[in-house]
């Protein structure tokens, strides 16, 4: 099985990205980012509505981490520590070396290319520093970024459930891509 330890906690970076821990002062962008509609469009939670469930939000990851059961990191640029998204690993079942990734951003920066730059990066750490097999990703069928995301980083469609998710009243199909250790490229 594999063992997880997030402590200390791995600060990672890429090319133009710090990926480092949440904190309570990110609370505000936690807010901007689980309370907007349209970055939340289709991810199947509730709006956050204010500060205290922003501050819960970071407790709840952080608290994982803590757990070593899952673990996500804020994103910043590398010339400023403001948060601009969330992303990592959650779900992780450690007796199958697998785990789910999960990624946000602020919509500023969406189509400049951070997101996948950032799944990558985070790829190659869980594949070559915690030692997972294979990654998932559960999307929305309808998010054709997060799915080119996902196609450009090496991940392959695995299932397409048809109105199997029901959030909102309303049905929806759920994407899940995976991608093996074997067929990662950095």
């Amino acid at each position: 099985m594999l063992q997880l330890n997030f402590d200390p906690f791995p600060i990672v970076e890429s090319e133009r990205l710090r990926f480092r821990k949440l904190t309570d002062a990110d609370a505000p962008e936690v807010l901007v980012l689980r309370g907007n509609p349209e970055t939340m469009r289709f991810i199947p939670r509730p709006l956050l509505t204010d500060i205290d469930g922003a501050l819960e939000h970071i407790k709840m990851i952080n608290d994982k981490i803590v757990e070593n059961t899952d673990i996500n990191w804020a994103v910043t640029k590398k010339d400023n520590d403001k948060c601009i998204g969330i992303m990592g690993f959650y779900r992780t079942q450690p007796e199958h070396f697998r785990s789910e990734l999960g990624y946000m951003i602020l919509s500023e920066y969406w189509g400049k290319g951070y997101v996948s730059e950032a799944v990558n990066t985070l790829l190659d750490f869980a594949f070559n520093t915690l030692n997972f097999h294979s990654i998932e990703a559960v999307i929305d069928s309808r998010h054709k970024a997060s799915e080119r995301v996902l196609q450009k980083n090496g991940f392959t469609k695995e299932a397409h459930f048809v109105e199997n998710f029901y959030y909102n009243n309303e049905f929806t199909d759920t994407v899940i891509y995976s991608l093996l250790k074997r067929n990662f490229i950095k």
